[in-house]
């Protein structure tokens, strides 16, 4: 079946195998969450983005293969619901921005902008992006035989920035990061998959940027 992205909670997996990686994204309840899950083809080496709930589905994703890593994008607690007994049933590192350690249960490892999260023998770059919380991040993976595949969190979904409360300084701060470090960095082809619903690219985004930018939100 071709990948779409369209997930639903409680459904099944939609898998998209790239050359070198293998991307299964699953809809976790009850805030359809999405969390995915990175497979190196060439090591099996395995990174979940996202422990957001709903750990033994999670875990039957995982499957014996085992779990080098779960990279939290954010924060906020429904991103992190099934992080402590994913990382109990797997020794999985937790890594996760150094602005947003804090908020998790359990001791991670600090990212910062510009570091390299291993995938076997692929590579996810780190993003820092601030606004919707201090240390969200953004992962980017540059696909040699194809499009470059963005994870945003709650940073960017289909039709805007992630939520920042009202708060002027930080939609500003959203908006430029996202503007800055996002769509002029990257092409249009590039595929991004979001913390919560559909996936898309940021080439159909882009010409509502300065509409999101003078609605302030």
């Amino acid at each position: 079946m071709t990948y779409d992205g369209e997930v639903t909670a409680g459904g099944p997996a939609a898998v998209r195998e790239l050359d070198r990686l293998s991307i299964t994204k699953l809809s976790v309840g009850p805030m359809d969450n999405n969390a995915y899950l990175l497979r190196c083809r060439n090591t099996g080496e395995q990174v979940l983005i996202d422990a957001a709930n709903e750990a033994p589905r999670l875990l039957e994703l995982v499957g014996d293969a085992g779990l080098a890593a779960v990279v939290t994008t954010h924060r906020h607690m429904d991103h992190w619901v099934g992080l402590e007994e994913v990382v109990a049933k797997t020794g999985a590192r937790v890594l996760v921005h150094a602005d947003d350690a804090a908020g998790l249960p359990i001791e991670a490892q600090p990212l910062a902008d510009g570091d390299s999260v291993a995938v076997g023998d692929c590579a996810l770059e780190v993003i820092h992006i601030k606004g919707h919380t201090p240390g969200s991040v953004a992962l980017l993976y540059r696909d040699p035989g194809g499009i470059p595949h963005l994870f945003t969190g709650d940073s960017l979904f289909p039709g805007g920035v992630g939520n920042t409360d009202r708060d002027p300084e930080r939609f500003a701060a959203l908006i430029d990061d996202v503007e800055h470090k996002l769509f002029d960095r990257l092409p249009d082809e590039t595929w991004f998959y979001p913390g919560h619903g559909r996936d898309s690219t940021l080439g159909a985004e882009r010409p509502q940027l300065g509409e999101w930018r003078a609605r302030g939100w």
